[in-house]
């Protein structure tokens, strides 16, 4: 058997145990990013719920006010 022959008995399946893990790694690294854009945007999503739910909020408490005043002048007028 050559030299040549047999080292590369030798290395290609160490670079091939060596290149799966890598890319499993990758491929680790990759589904962190992804988790990190998606909880990045959840939050970014959230955040603009909840202003938008202040914004109800106050908008039904001035509504809440106005029937107020509405029903205090009806009694007093009926």
């Amino acid at each position: 058997m050559s030299p040549e022959i047999y080292l590369m008995t030798l290395f290609l399946p160490l670079a091939t145990v060596l290149l799966v893990f890598g890319m499993k790694y990758y491929a680790m690294i990759q589904q962190a990013k992804a988790r990190t854009a998606r909880d990045d945007a959840d939050r970014r999503l959230a955040d603009e719920t909840l202003a938008q739910l202040a914004a109800i909020n106050a908008a039904l408490a001035r509504l809440d006010a106005r029937m107020g005043a509405v029903e205090k002048v009806l009694k007093e007028v009926g």
